[in-house]
């Protein structure tokens, strides 16, 4: 029997946005555009698979 050891493979993201510098949590494979809540400055994009983040990321999330 073989077991298949499945890792987590996504997870959040706490990014800082770079016009407001407001702090947010993002899923790593949004599959939206993800907008600051302040400002509305793109934060990420889709791109099928893990979303291009456009802002600094400060701590992963498993």
């Amino acid at each position: 029997m073989v077991v298949l050891n499945r890792e987590n493979r996504s997870g959040f993201v706490k990014v800082k946005c770079p016009d407001c510098e407001n702090e947010q949590i993002i899923f790593e494979k949004a599959s939206t555009v993800v907008d600051c809540i302040v400002c509305g400055h793109v934060l990420a994009e889709t791109t099928g698979g893990k979303a291009l983040i456009k802002a600094e990321i400060l701590s992963q999330f498993e």
